[in-house]
Protein backbone atom coordinates (compact mmCIF):
# COMPACT_ATOMS: atom_id res chain seq x y z
CA UNK A 1 0.00 0.00 0.00
CA UNK A 2 1.33 3.39 -0.96
CA UNK A 3 1.83 5.89 1.83
CA UNK A 4 -0.34 9.04 1.67
CA UNK A 5 1.41 12.04 0.16
CA UNK A 6 1.13 15.11 2.36
CA UNK A 7 2.65 17.24 -0.38
CA UNK A 8 -0.65 17.15 -2.27
CA UNK A 9 -2.35 18.92 0.66
CA UNK A 10 -2.32 22.72 0.18
CA UNK A 11 0.16 24.31 2.60
CA UNK A 12 -2.52 26.72 3.88
CA UNK A 13 -4.66 23.72 4.89
CA UNK A 14 -1.78 22.29 6.91
CA UNK A 15 -1.30 25.63 8.67
CA UNK A 16 -5.01 26.03 9.49
CA UNK A 17 -5.21 22.46 10.83
CA UNK A 18 -2.23 23.22 13.06
CA UNK A 19 -3.99 26.32 14.39
CA UNK A 20 -7.12 24.39 15.32
CA UNK A 21 -5.00 21.86 17.20
CA UNK A 22 -2.98 24.56 19.00
CA UNK A 23 -6.01 26.49 20.20
CA UNK A 24 -7.91 23.36 21.25
CA UNK A 25 -4.90 22.38 23.35
CA UNK A 26 -4.74 25.90 24.80
CA UNK A 27 -8.39 25.83 25.86
CA UNK A 28 -8.03 22.36 27.38
CA UNK A 29 -4.86 23.42 29.22
CA UNK A 30 -6.61 26.13 31.28
CA UNK A 31 -7.79 23.73 34.05
CA UNK A 32 -4.29 22.24 34.31
CA UNK A 33 -2.79 25.73 34.61
CA UNK A 34 -5.07 26.30 37.59
CA UNK A 35 -3.79 23.09 39.15
CA UNK A 36 -0.02 23.16 38.58
CA UNK A 37 0.62 26.64 37.22
CA UNK A 38 1.60 27.91 33.79
CA UNK A 39 5.30 26.87 33.94
CA UNK A 40 4.41 23.35 35.10
CA UNK A 41 1.83 22.93 32.35
CA UNK A 42 4.21 24.24 29.68
CA UNK A 43 7.02 21.95 30.83
CA UNK A 44 4.84 18.82 30.96
CA UNK A 45 3.52 19.42 27.45
CA UNK A 46 6.95 20.06 26.00
CA UNK A 47 8.62 17.22 27.89
CA UNK A 48 6.06 14.63 26.81
CA UNK A 49 6.07 16.03 23.29
CA UNK A 50 9.86 15.68 23.23
CA UNK A 51 9.55 12.03 24.28
CA UNK A 52 7.18 11.39 21.37
CA UNK A 53 9.45 13.04 18.81
CA UNK A 54 12.56 11.23 20.05
CA UNK A 55 10.77 7.87 20.02
CA UNK A 56 9.46 8.43 16.50
CA UNK A 57 12.80 9.62 15.12
CA UNK A 58 16.19 9.66 16.76
CA UNK A 59 17.74 13.15 16.78
CA UNK A 60 20.13 13.38 13.79
CA UNK A 61 22.97 14.87 15.82
CA UNK A 62 25.61 13.26 13.61
CA UNK A 63 24.31 15.18 10.59
CA UNK A 64 24.50 18.59 12.22
CA UNK A 65 26.88 21.08 10.69
CA UNK A 66 28.54 23.67 12.88
CA UNK A 67 26.38 26.40 11.37
CA UNK A 68 23.22 24.43 12.23
CA UNK A 69 23.86 24.33 15.96
CA UNK A 70 23.00 27.99 16.78
CA UNK A 71 19.80 27.75 14.72
CA UNK A 72 18.67 24.52 16.42
CA UNK A 73 19.40 25.88 19.90
CA UNK A 74 17.74 29.23 19.14
CA UNK A 75 14.64 27.51 17.78
CA UNK A 76 14.42 25.33 20.88
CA UNK A 77 14.72 28.34 23.18
CA UNK A 78 12.19 30.35 21.14
CA UNK A 79 9.76 27.43 21.34
CA UNK A 80 10.18 27.17 25.10
CA UNK A 81 9.74 30.90 25.67
CA UNK A 82 6.71 31.02 23.39
CA UNK A 83 5.05 28.12 25.22
CA UNK A 84 5.60 29.19 28.84
CA UNK A 85 4.82 32.86 28.12
CA UNK A 86 1.56 31.95 26.43
CA UNK A 87 0.57 29.69 29.34
CA UNK A 88 1.25 32.60 31.70
CA UNK A 89 -0.95 34.83 29.53
CA UNK A 90 -3.77 32.26 29.58
CA UNK A 91 -3.64 32.33 33.37
CA UNK A 92 -4.51 36.05 33.28
CA UNK A 93 -6.52 36.97 30.18
CA UNK A 94 -9.09 35.25 27.90
CA UNK A 95 -7.83 32.87 25.24
CA UNK A 96 -8.97 34.98 22.27
CA UNK A 97 -7.31 38.10 23.64
CA UNK A 98 -4.08 36.24 24.42
CA UNK A 99 -3.85 34.89 20.88
CA UNK A 100 -4.73 38.29 19.39
CA UNK A 101 -1.82 39.96 21.17
CA UNK A 102 0.50 37.01 20.49
CA UNK A 103 -0.30 37.39 16.81
CA UNK A 104 1.71 40.60 16.73
CA UNK A 105 4.82 38.39 16.47
CA UNK A 106 3.97 36.73 13.14
CA UNK A 107 2.35 39.99 12.04
CA UNK A 108 5.75 41.67 12.39
CA UNK A 109 7.39 38.82 10.47
CA UNK A 110 4.87 39.24 7.67
CA UNK A 111 5.37 43.00 7.47
CA UNK A 112 9.17 43.03 7.65
CA UNK A 113 9.87 40.07 5.37
CA UNK A 114 7.47 40.92 2.55
CA UNK A 115 9.23 41.70 -0.77
CA UNK A 116 6.19 43.65 -1.98
CA UNK A 117 4.93 46.83 -0.39
CA UNK A 118 1.34 46.06 -1.28
CA UNK A 119 1.52 43.02 1.01
CA UNK A 120 1.76 45.41 3.98
CA UNK A 121 -1.94 46.20 3.48
CA UNK A 122 -2.94 42.82 4.91
CA UNK A 123 -0.88 42.97 8.14
CA UNK A 124 -2.18 46.51 8.64
CA UNK A 125 -5.76 45.30 8.23
CA UNK A 126 -5.11 42.38 10.55
CA UNK A 127 -3.71 44.79 13.15
CA UNK A 128 -7.00 46.68 13.11
CA UNK A 129 -8.74 43.40 13.86
CA UNK A 130 -6.34 42.64 16.69
CA UNK A 131 -7.09 46.03 18.29
CA UNK A 132 -10.83 45.39 18.00
CA UNK A 133 -10.41 42.02 19.67
CA UNK A 134 -8.34 43.28 22.60
CA UNK A 135 -10.70 46.26 23.21
CA UNK A 136 -8.14 48.47 25.00
CA UNK A 137 -10.68 51.29 25.33
CA UNK A 138 -12.60 49.37 28.02
CA UNK A 139 -9.89 50.31 30.52
CA UNK A 140 -9.77 46.94 32.33
CA UNK A 141 -6.38 45.82 31.08
CA UNK A 142 -4.31 43.09 32.69
CA UNK A 143 -0.84 44.48 31.95
CA UNK A 144 0.99 41.33 33.03
CA UNK A 145 -1.26 39.12 30.91
CA UNK A 146 -0.79 41.31 27.85
CA UNK A 147 2.96 41.46 28.51
CA UNK A 148 3.25 37.67 28.60
CA UNK A 149 1.17 37.42 25.42
CA UNK A 150 3.48 39.94 23.72
CA UNK A 151 6.52 37.93 24.88
CA UNK A 152 4.90 34.81 23.43
CA UNK A 153 4.43 36.75 20.20
CA UNK A 154 8.14 37.50 20.07
CA UNK A 155 8.86 33.81 20.52
CA UNK A 156 6.29 32.97 17.84
CA UNK A 157 7.89 35.35 15.36
CA UNK A 158 11.31 33.83 15.99
CA UNK A 159 9.82 30.35 15.77
CA UNK A 160 8.41 31.06 12.29
CA UNK A 161 11.71 32.36 10.92
CA UNK A 162 13.85 29.66 12.48
CA UNK A 163 11.47 26.79 11.67
CA UNK A 164 11.53 27.55 7.98
CA UNK A 165 15.31 27.82 8.02
CA UNK A 166 15.90 24.54 9.85
CA UNK A 167 13.05 22.87 7.97
CA UNK A 168 14.87 23.61 4.73
CA UNK A 169 17.98 21.87 6.08
CA UNK A 170 16.33 18.64 7.19
CA UNK A 171 13.51 16.46 5.93
CA UNK A 172 11.08 14.53 8.08
CA UNK A 173 10.76 15.45 11.78
CA UNK A 174 14.46 15.17 12.57
CA UNK A 175 14.69 18.85 13.44
CA UNK A 176 11.76 18.59 15.85
CA UNK A 177 13.38 15.68 17.66
CA UNK A 178 16.24 18.08 18.43
CA UNK A 179 14.46 21.38 19.08
CA UNK A 180 11.52 20.24 21.23
CA UNK A 181 13.81 18.59 23.83
CA UNK A 182 15.77 21.86 23.97
CA UNK A 183 12.49 23.71 24.51
CA UNK A 184 11.59 21.33 27.35
CA UNK A 185 14.99 21.88 28.96
CA UNK A 186 14.56 25.65 28.61
CA UNK A 187 11.27 25.56 30.51
CA UNK A 188 12.39 22.90 33.01
CA UNK A 189 14.07 25.49 35.25
CA UNK A 190 10.73 27.07 36.11
CA UNK A 191 8.42 24.18 35.23
CA UNK A 192 9.80 21.22 37.16
CA UNK A 193 9.47 22.84 40.63
CA UNK A 194 5.82 23.66 39.86
CA UNK A 195 4.85 20.27 38.43
CA UNK A 196 6.95 17.84 40.50
CA UNK A 197 4.69 17.79 43.55
CA UNK A 198 1.54 17.21 41.50
CA UNK A 199 2.58 14.36 39.21
CA UNK A 200 0.00 11.56 39.15
CA UNK A 201 -0.89 8.96 36.47
CA UNK A 202 -4.08 10.87 35.70
CA UNK A 203 -2.24 14.18 35.31
CA UNK A 204 0.41 12.58 33.10
CA UNK A 205 -2.28 11.03 30.90
CA UNK A 206 -3.99 14.41 30.55
CA UNK A 207 -0.68 16.08 29.76
CA UNK A 208 0.08 13.41 27.15
CA UNK A 209 -3.15 14.21 25.30
CA UNK A 210 -2.34 17.92 25.42
CA UNK A 211 1.19 17.20 24.17
CA UNK A 212 -0.20 15.41 21.12
CA UNK A 213 -2.44 18.38 20.37
CA UNK A 214 0.44 20.77 21.09
CA UNK A 215 3.37 20.52 20.28
CA UNK A 216 3.38 17.21 18.35
CA UNK A 217 0.64 17.57 15.72
CA UNK A 218 0.83 21.33 15.01
CA UNK A 219 4.63 21.47 14.96
CA UNK A 220 4.73 18.73 12.33
CA UNK A 221 2.01 20.41 10.26
CA UNK A 222 3.65 23.84 10.55
CA UNK A 223 7.05 22.44 9.57
CA UNK A 224 5.51 20.91 6.44
CA UNK A 225 3.62 24.12 5.65
CA UNK A 226 6.67 26.37 6.09
CA UNK A 227 8.61 24.31 3.55
CA UNK A 228 6.14 25.39 0.86
CA UNK A 229 5.10 28.88 1.96
CA UNK A 230 6.76 32.27 2.22
CA UNK A 231 7.35 33.90 5.61
CA UNK A 232 4.81 36.57 4.64
CA UNK A 233 2.04 34.17 3.66
CA UNK A 234 2.51 31.91 6.69
CA UNK A 235 2.89 34.77 9.13
CA UNK A 236 -0.20 36.61 7.93
CA UNK A 237 -2.27 33.44 7.62
CA UNK A 238 -1.72 33.14 11.35
CA UNK A 239 -4.20 36.03 11.57
CA UNK A 240 -6.82 33.29 11.65
CA UNK A 241 -5.50 32.07 14.99
CA UNK A 242 -7.09 34.79 17.19
CA UNK A 243 -10.45 33.95 15.65
CA UNK A 244 -9.97 30.24 16.28
CA UNK A 245 -8.84 30.95 19.84
CA UNK A 246 -11.87 33.15 20.46
CA UNK A 247 -14.20 30.40 19.20
CA UNK A 248 -12.59 27.70 21.37
CA UNK A 249 -12.68 30.09 24.32
CA UNK A 250 -16.40 30.65 23.83
CA UNK A 251 -17.20 26.96 23.33
CA UNK A 252 -15.01 25.39 26.00
CA UNK A 253 -14.29 28.18 28.51
CA UNK A 254 -17.51 30.22 28.36
CA UNK A 255 -15.55 33.32 27.31
CA UNK A 256 -18.30 35.03 25.31
CA UNK A 257 -16.95 37.54 22.77
CA UNK A 258 -18.38 41.04 22.51
CA UNK A 259 -19.71 42.59 19.31
CA UNK A 260 -16.41 44.45 18.84
CA UNK A 261 -14.47 41.19 19.14
CA UNK A 262 -16.73 39.53 16.56
CA UNK A 263 -16.03 42.42 14.19
CA UNK A 264 -12.33 41.94 14.90
CA UNK A 265 -12.61 38.25 14.02
CA UNK A 266 -14.11 39.13 10.65
CA UNK A 267 -11.35 41.63 9.93
CA UNK A 268 -8.46 39.30 10.75
CA UNK A 269 -10.01 36.36 8.90
CA UNK A 270 -10.38 38.45 5.75
CA UNK A 271 -6.81 39.71 6.08
CA UNK A 272 -5.47 36.20 6.61
CA UNK A 273 -7.40 34.73 3.69
CA UNK A 274 -6.24 37.51 1.35
CA UNK A 275 -2.62 37.26 2.46
CA UNK A 276 -2.25 33.53 1.78
CA UNK A 277 -3.07 33.96 -1.91
CA UNK A 278 0.11 33.50 -3.90
CA UNK A 279 2.01 32.52 -0.79
CA UNK A 280 3.35 29.20 -2.03
CA UNK A 281 7.12 29.10 -2.09
CA UNK A 282 8.72 28.92 -5.52
CA UNK A 283 10.93 26.01 -6.52
CA UNK A 284 13.98 28.21 -6.11
CA UNK A 285 12.93 29.34 -2.64
CA UNK A 286 12.14 25.83 -1.49
CA UNK A 287 15.24 24.23 -2.99
CA UNK A 288 17.39 22.70 -0.32
CA UNK A 289 21.10 23.17 -0.24
CA UNK A 290 23.00 20.10 0.90
CA UNK A 291 19.84 18.54 2.32
CA UNK A 292 20.42 15.64 4.68
CA UNK A 293 17.60 13.08 4.93
CA UNK A 294 16.72 12.55 8.58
Amino acid sequence: MREPRLDVVPPWALAVSAMFSVQLASALAVPMIGEIGAPGTAWLRLALGAVVFVLVQRPPLGLLRRTDVPVVVALGIATGVMTVAFMEALDRIPLGMAVAVEFLGPLTVAAVRSPHRRALVWPALALVGVVLMTEPWRGQVDVAGLGFAALAGGGWGGYILLTQRIGDRFTGIGSLSMTVPIAALTVAVVGVPKAAAHLTPALLAEAAVLALLMPVLPFVLELLALRRMTHTAFGTLMALEPAIGLVWGAVLLDQTPSVGQLVGITVVVLAGAAAQRGGRRTSAEAALTDVQPV
